[in-house]
């Protein structure tokens, strides 16, 4: 049953074949049965419980919820039930959930029956502490949730593709919307330019879902759009003669994987086949993303960093010798390595002396990147189609033989310019790599054209038919039937 979407699983609840509460108590089972994979940091098990309660009465009483960050009220005024709070990278700064304070999240594949009889290996248990997958970040608790059918549904954030990566890593979606579809109030900032509440789900329909209950105004956040936004119902697509499949052909860079090449000209020929018009595009200016992106990324990190100081908000230390010596103390305490190297790094591109030779010219670049994806799209481009990540999902052992920013760097190669740009994404499980791991594409489309988008991308989910991870030995069975829509959540923190 767990194993089931969000539509489905609505279905089943207004049909009473099951309750809120044992939905909730199954969800809550499964939790604890996978907490090896280190996905939660908070289980709110009494809540979810009491929300259970309480949904049962909501047709004959209502449900009002307390306050919360924009798109968690909006869900819980829909009826979802919050989990708990999933595990991130540290202030979301990185790329495999392998640098927060709660240790590093496992990806549920590392225990699937497909992986193991790939790789050969023992049962769940042994080897545990180092024979084991990064998920991908930083959204990877969100990711690992969703992916171990612990929740139907979860939150993340996408600042330069932390809900993309680990989606394509653990075979789930991950959509990043338009900047401004959805309300940023409550979502703590990494880059307010860039940063945009994800959505993690099993099927494209699930996300576009969850996005017509997130999106729309708030007068909260005066980035969001002013207009009305309608429901995202997506159509079924059948004929795709009519669309225009752009191929980025600088997104073909020496670091991506033969599988990940090969299954991405396999997916432009699956277009090509269906009538598509499939042509070579260039983005000219993604060689300096990953720059652009770096001074950009860590002087707004700085910027918005500067205020946990230990008197505002945060953590504060015992030192009380001066302000100065707490301030310090707080913040070393406080930050991790990677988040005082990026708050190191962003102060050096903002003084006086560099802001011009940095911060304005990579402003300037971020302008001619997404001047770039204008083109493309005014040449008669409908989606883009590129790769999410270079490879498949790594082990621990070897991802952390590079340092943290290294490790972003890379794994953001072909998401973060759609940050710079502001445009949606969403990234689709594909196919099993030889190991037997998910890989996933990434689709790119006009600002504010997330419906056609997801159309899009439900078409392509349909022709590939992604497998189910088979976590027999965690689950038992979830063989139970299921129809329709909106049941429970998880939040990354």
């Amino acid at each position: 049953m767990l194993g089931r979407t969000l539509r489905e699983v609505s279905a089943a609840l207004k049909q009473g074949q099951i309750t809120p509460t044992e939905l909730c108590q199954k969800c809550l089972s499964l939790i604890k049965k996978t907490k090896f994979l280190n996905a939660y940091i908070t289980v709110s098990e009494e809540v979810a419980l009491k929300q259970a309660e309480e949904s049962e009465e909501r047709y004959k009483k209502g449900y009002v919820p307390p306050y919360n960050a924009t798109v968690v009220q909006k869900l819980l005024d829909q009826g979802a039930l919050l989990m708990g709070k999933t595990n991130l990278d540290e202030f979301a700064m990185g790329s495999g959930s392998t640098d927060g304070v709660f240790g590093p999240v496992k990806n549920p594949w590392s225990y699937s029956k497909q992986y193991r009889e790939k790789r050969k290996q023992k049962p769940h248990g042994e080897n545990e502490e180092t024979n084991w997958l990064i998920t991908g970040g930083s959204s990877g608790g969100s990711a690992a949730a969703v992916s171990a059918f612990t929740c139907f549904a979860a939150l993340g954030s996408d600042t330069g593709g932390s809900t993309r990566n680990p989606a394509a890593h653990c075979g789930v979606v991950g959509l990043k919307p338009s900047y401004g579809l959805v309300s940023r109030h409550g979502l703590i900032p990494l880059v307010n330019s860039m940063d945009v509440p994800g959505i993690l789900t099993r099927c494209v329909d699930d996300a576009a879902t969850v996005l017509g209950v997130l999106a729309g105004h708030d007068c909260k956040d005066s980035t969001t759009v002013q207009d009305p936004v309608q429901s995202f119902i997506l159509p079924s697509l059948t004929d795709v003669s009519k669309l225009c499949i752009g191929i980025p052909k600088e997104y073909l860079v020496p670091e991506l994987s033969s599988e990940v090449q090969s299954l991405w000209s396999k997916a432009a020929k699956l277009f090509e086949s269906e009538g598509a018009k499939v042509i070579e595009v260039s983005l000219p200016h993604t060689s300096y993303s990953i720059v652009c992106y770096h001074v950009l990324c860590t002087s707004e990190v700085a910027s918005n960093m500067a205020r946990f100081d230990g008197l505002e908000y945060g953590h504060r230390c015992d030192i009380n010798v001066s302000t100065e010596a707490m301030y310090a103390a707080t913040r070393r305490e406080g930050f991790n390595d990677v988040v005082r190297g990026r708050i190191l790094s962003g102060n050096f591109f903002l003084l006086k002396e560099n802001y011009e030779n940095y911060f304005i010219k990579a402003q300037k670049v971020r302008r001619l990147i997404a001047n770039d994806f204008v083109n493309v799209f005014n040449s008669g481009v409908d989606v883009l189609l590129t790769p999410t990540t270079l490879s498949e999902a790594v082990p621990y052992v070897d991802f952390i033989k590079e340092d943290n920013r290294t490790r972003s760097a890379q794994g953001d190669i072909f998401t973060q310019a759609v940050n710079m740009a502001g445009l949606p994404a969403v990234s689709v499980p594909m196919a099993l790599s030889n190991q037997g791991l998910p890989i996933g594409l990434q689709f790119i489309g006009r600002a504010f054209c997330d419906q056609q988008l997801l159309t899009v991308a439900k078409w392509f989910e349909k022709q590939v038919q992604f497998p189910v991870i088979q976590l027999q030995e965690i689950m038992g069975d979830c063989s139970s039937v299921f129809e329709n829509d909106l049941a429970s959540v998880s939040l990354k923190q």
